[in-house]
């Protein structure tokens, strides 16, 4: 048995390959649009997107940056094997972006007042990776 089973029986925990270079861009300074604009399929990029929107107060632009990554997130995590459920650890670098813009959305769905959104992020956010529901408050 290796250390990293699933006792319980539920999925494995899925990881995304790394994509290093918008991850580098990013911590380089480079505007998180011109990431976007060159690795379109990078959460990372769109949920930095999403949050630079909502600390200036631009609450619907960072509602369709966070959904955005989120989606692009999704096909990430099909193309590794991802049932539509089980765990995406945070403790795996590659897949905070997919968890960052999954709370972002989380955000963003409350700040409009779709509450359900909201409610249904949240519980993803939390089943996905109860540390990264912690670190992202």
């Amino acid at each position: 048995m290796s250390i990293h089973e699933n006792l319980l029986g539920g999925p494995p925990p899925t990881h995304l390959p790394d994509d290093p270079e918008p991850r580098e861009l990013l911590a380089n300074g480079t505007a998180p649009a011109d990431v976007a604009a060159k690795s379109p399929t990078s959460s990372l990029a769109w949920a930095q997107l999403a949050d630079e929107a909502f600390e200036r107060g631009s609450v619907v632009e960072s509602y369709a940056y966070a959904r955005t990554g989120y989606h692009r997130g999704l096909d990430a995590l099909r193309r590794s094997g991802w049932k539509g459920h089980g765990p995406v650890p945070w403790e795996h670098e590659p897949n905070r972006g997919f968890l960052r813009a999954l709370h972002a959305l989380a955000r963003a769905a409350q700040a409009i007042g779709e509450q359900e959104e909201y409610e249904r992020c949240t519980q993803f956010l939390k089943d996905s990776s109860p540390t990264a529901a912690q670190t992202l408050g």
